[in-house]
């Protein structure tokens, strides 16, 4: 049974004639979540979890066709039973299930499998067909827990308070800015940058309640973020925008930070290894857990993870996709998505 091909337009679900995260425009896209570079502008109809809808309202265009569901709530697409399933990687993310003629298969789109207090927990998903992401597929990448994260977040703050300095945290405003609040929540007062004031009521209109924050204008008087907690986009870490906080520290939350090498590590004055993504042994336990027959190993540390996949035992094969990483790709992150290749593909 081949149920999907990979496409240069994305990945193509055959007797369904529908793609998921396409990158270029097609008639009906399935998305699995909205990052930006696998929610595009440029498509007729969008399908998507309903927690995302709003979100993909705010980052396309307000004009979109976009019909949404909840999880595990099917619909048929010509012949195809399609359903949503929590992937835990931000606010409405979903593992996308196909089923045709008894044949399932499953993309998980980005996922992690820590329960961050914020997203809906991941949800393992059996399959006869894997297309899992590796973004993290190294072993030297695992995780702290939440608990232990968030213990060092609010030790940092503490001893930048004792110095009176202000808090700067680092973080991509759709899914790491959230978690970052929930890691510091109680801590006093967080002031979050519009860009990601503007997701968090995207976010609450959903109903999924967030950590009580303030949206700050950086043309405002900063004086009142003194000694407080302040949340950026990494687009804003050299500039002169972060520039007119006074006196503070910033602190770099991104998986690569477990790195020290790690380019941006240098332009920080700490870092923290959150990542919205699943570590070396979360992929490996997910993948395990499908029971999939064949897995599809698409962006990250593709050679490595499928290679290791193959040596264990799991049949496993290597796809290139147009999929990045929002972590590393932060310096794009205010750039509306329908500025992309894609719509000058449509010239």
């Amino acid at each position: 049974m081949k149920l999907v091909k990979f496409t240069n337009k994305g990945i193509y679900c055959i007797p369904g004639k529908f793609y998921l995260d396409p990158w270029r425009p097609v008639d009906l896209a399935v998305i699995s979540h909205g990052h930006g570079d696998h929610a595009k502008w440029g498509m007729k109809k969008y399908l998507c979890h309903h927690f995302t809808k709003p979100i993909l309202k705010i980052r396309i265009g307000e004009d979109i066709e976009v019909q949404s569901l909840g999880y595990n709530e099917p619909i048929m697409i010509n012949g195809v039973k399609v359903s949503f399933h929590p992937a835990g990687h931000i606010v409405g993310s979903c593992q996308i299930r196909m089923e045709y003629k008894g044949f399932v298969t499953v993309f998980s789109g980005d996922y992690k499998v820590q329960d961050d207090g914020i997203s809906t927990p991941f949800e393992v998903v059996k399959c006869n067909e894997f297309i899992t992401e590796s973004t993290f597929g190294l072993p030297i990448y695992n995780w702290l827990t939440p608990q232990q994260y968030s213990d060092q977040m609010k030790s940092w703050v503490e001893s930048n308070r004792e110095q009176g300095k202000t808090s700067v945290f680092i973080g991509y405003s759709l899914g790491k800015a959230q978690r970052i609040m929930k890691s510091v929540e109680g801590m006093g007062k967080i002031f979050v940058h519009s860009s990601i004031g503007r997701l968090n009521e995207a976010i609450e209109s959903v109903g999924v309640k967030l950590p009580e924050y303030e949206t700050v204008l950086f043309n405002d008087d900063l004086k009142m973020v003194k000694n407080e907690i302040v949340i950026v986009p990494p687009a804003l870490l050299d500039s002169n925008m972060i520039r007119k906080i006074p006196n503070r520290a910033t602190g770099l939350c991104s998986g690569w930070m477990q790195v020290r090498g790690s380019r941006r590590w240098r332009s920080a004055d700490a870092g923290f290894a959150i990542s919205d993504h699943a570590d070396w042994n979360g992929l490996l336990d997910t993948v395990k857990a499908t029971g999939a027959e064949q897995v599809h190993v698409t962006h990250g540390q593709i050679a490595v993870f499928s290679k290791y996949l193959n040596e264990i035992g799991i049949k496993s094969d290597e796809v290139k996709t147009n999929f990045g990483d929002e972590e590393e790709s932060s310096a794009k992150e205010e750039e509306p998505i329908k500025k992309t290749e894609t719509e000058a593909e449509t010239k």
